[in-house]
């Protein structure tokens, strides 16, 4: 039985060789130079008792003795270069977080926020995967989604379901509206504006859309029907942001841009959704550290929205009657 500890360069120095049938391919591949890569192989050569190469004027063949010891050198290699690159795999891996959330959020909220997650937990890589489609935890990759659920509503057999923040609804426009149609007396004012849809909110259990907010406010007989129609929540606010007209909002969805004066809410009155954002994750998963970082991080952010209320600037307020 051979009992010698073979030198593990002067095998890969072989390997190398072997393979390419090259000795300069193989020292740029090892990043030696073709001396001391020839001076490792007959090291090699001279430890076994075999020559390994026939060595000719621009080449090099294997011997007998070299093919018999190839495949099997090869084989090794392999597995080890393999078990090498799936253990930085699955380190990788362990940094990446998918997040489930619906475009409106991401683009309104989340986006704009998510630089100040990755400044605290810079060791974990998030991915955000934004569409309006239930997550499947087990074939789509996602770790964990934000989900428009309604209050109180149970979450599927094997996850968790946490509520995040409840919607209300309120009319949102921009100052240039006011600045071409003057100040709102009253939500009769509204038989005057075009309004904008958010579409992404039709068919949705207790979301209220124009015919009920209008009806809230006591005021009949406008047509809700007319207006521009968006099948996005963030493009509607961008619309309503150049003064297309007036927009039945979520109100997080407008925080931002109300907070700014980007957008301003004429009338006091905001309907209750019954509905909220709500964090969902498989129960398995509660424990995960990058879970565990991000929710915390996107609970303390809804907290400090709540906080602070999205306000009007007092020279666009003071253009703006308060509801009858």
């Amino acid at each position: 039985m051979y009992t010698e500890v073979l030198p593990l360069n002067g095998l890969r120095a072989f390997e190398a060789a072997a393979r390419h049938l090259s000795l300069t391919r193989a020292a740029a591949e090892l990043h030696v130079s073709p001396s001391a890569l020839s001076h490792q192989i007959r090291a090699l050569e001279a430890l076994i008792g075999e020559k390994l190469f026939e060595r000719k004027v621009r080449a090099i063949a294997l011997t007998p003795a070299g093919r018999l010891l190839y495949p099997g050198l090869q084989a090794g290699f392999t597995q080890i270069r393999d078990a090498v690159a799936g253990l930085r795999r699955g380190a990788a891996a362990s940094r990446i977080l998918v997040v489930s959330t619906p475009p409106g959020l991401t683009a309104k909220w989340l986006a704009p926020r998510l630089y100040r997650f990755s400044q605290g937990w810079p060791e974990i890589d998030v991915r955000i995967s934004s569409t309006l489609a239930n997550a499947d935890f087990v074939t789509d990759g996602v770790d964990m989604a934000i989900r428009n659920m309604a209050l109180g509503q149970a979450a599927p057999p094997g996850l968790v379901a946490e509520e995040l923040i409840a919607f209300h609804m309120t009319p949102v426009c921009s100052p240039g509206l006011l600045a071409r149609l003057g100040p709102f007396e009253g939500p009769e004012a509204l038989a005057r504006v075009p309004l904008i849809h958010d579409e992404t909110l039709v068919g949705r259990a207790l979301v209220p859309g124009w015919g009920e907010w209008l009806a809230a406010a006591g005021l009949r007989g406008v047509n809700v029907e007319r207006g521009l129609r968006f099948s996005s929540a963030d493009h509607a606010l961008d619309a309503a942001i150049e003064g297309a007209g007036m927009l039945l909002a979520y109100d997080i969805l407008a925080h931002d841009d109300l907070r700014t004066g980007r957008l301003i809410r004429p009338f006091d009155l905001m309907l209750p959704v019954g509905r909220g954002f709500h964090l969902v994750y498989p129960q398995g998963s509660a424990a995960q550290p990058n879970l565990v970082a991000f929710r915390a991080w996107l609970m303390e952010e809804m907290a400090a929205m709540r906080a602070e209320p999205a306000s009007v600037p007092a020279a666009v307020q003071a253009r703006v009657a308060p509801t009858k």
